[in-house]
């Protein structure tokens, strides 16, 4: 059942299972993932996806980037006069299957 628009919804959802969502979602679009450093950028429309997904609000960069981290993801910051959004992302096989699965269960 759906919650109406003022309803609180009262499954809560951690940031590592939005963010395996949205990887998951990248992948399932065709797009190479796996051992491949991309710009946080080019993931960014598939986090705003996953948030969208579960009905919670847009995260912080930083608190998207610690999240991944604590997944095992490699993240490599570079100067901001570089890039807005300074945070290159890569993403091991076996994470990206995680990722997959998990997109897959709860699409």
């Amino acid at each position: 059942m759906q919650p109406k628009l003022f309803e609180k919804t009262t499954e809560t959802i951690d940031l590592e299972t939005v963010l395996l969502y949205a990887l998951g979602d990248f992948q399932s679009r065709g797009k190479v993932l796996i051992d491949r450093e991309l710009a946080f950028d080019r993931l960014r429309g598939a986090f705003l996806r996953g948030f969208q997904k579960f009905g919670i609000p847009e995260m912080s960069e930083e608190q998207i980037v610690q999240a991944l981290k604590n997944l095992g993801v490699t993240v490599t910051e570079v100067p901001r006069f570089v890039a807005k959004r300074p945070y290159r992302i890569t993403v091991d096989a076996a994470l990206a299957e995680i990722a997959t699965n998990q997109f897959n269960k709860l699409k």
